[in-house]
């Protein structure tokens, strides 16, 4: 019988505390059991698929959390200031967020299931949101969904990792790269004008 008050969500909370503390390299059944107080075995009650589905499962938590993010940052917003408010809550999570930002699939995984094709499908559907503002549609509202979502990866990778290590202030990088998109964007084929 599974013990009370732990749950296959709960498991996954104590997962990402530990990502959270020690990145997703510390992440075994045995550390995560004993964040929970239960025998490892305990953990098959709930993630009966093991250390692979517990990845799985954590990655479905940390899309869908990211999707949230950015969703709650550009509603009500369109183009330009959706554009601004998108790349400044990507940020902002990877900021606040370091090692469960990197434990974030980048990849498509091969056998995703269900939960981690709708988290995924939602996040691109932010992206592919805040670009019918700009009338971007089809095969030119693909390639700049990837445009943003590589100047917002690489952004956040790089300050996540340190890298930003002269004396101008980080923020105003990101303001700049943020101008090169929308004027990008504005300028894309087949954008509409405001």
């Amino acid at each position: 019988m599974p013990r009370a008050g732990l749950s296959a969500a709960a498991v996954v909370d104590h997962a990402l505390d530990l990502i959270d503390e020690r990145g997703a390299e510390a992440l075994t059944l045995a550390a995560v059991a004993a964040r929970a107080g239960v025998a490892t075995p305990s953990l098959y009650k709930h993630v009966a698929g093991g250390l692979p589905e517990l990845r799985r499962l954590v990655a479905v938590r940390t899309t869908e959390e990211l999707a949230d993010h950015l969703a709650a940052a550009v509603l009500g917003r369109s183009r330009d200031d959706a554009v601004r408010a998108l790349l400044t809550a990507y940020a902002g999570y990877a900021l606040h967020r370091p090692l469960r930002y990197a434990a974030l699939p980048q990849a498509p995984d091969p056998d995703p299931g269900p939960e981690l094709t709708a988290a995924a499908e939602r996040l691109v559907g932010v992206l592919f949101a805040v670009l019918r503002g700009y009338g971007l549609e089809g095969s030119e509202a693909v390639h700049a969904a990837r445009t943003l979502r590589a100047a917002a990866h690489g952004y956040a990778s790089l300050a996540t990792a340190g890298a930003f290590q002269l004396a101008e202030a980080a923020d105003v990088t990101l303001e700049r790269l943020t101008g090169v998109l929308v004027e990008g964007l504005a300028n894309w084929p087949g954008a509409e004008g405001p």
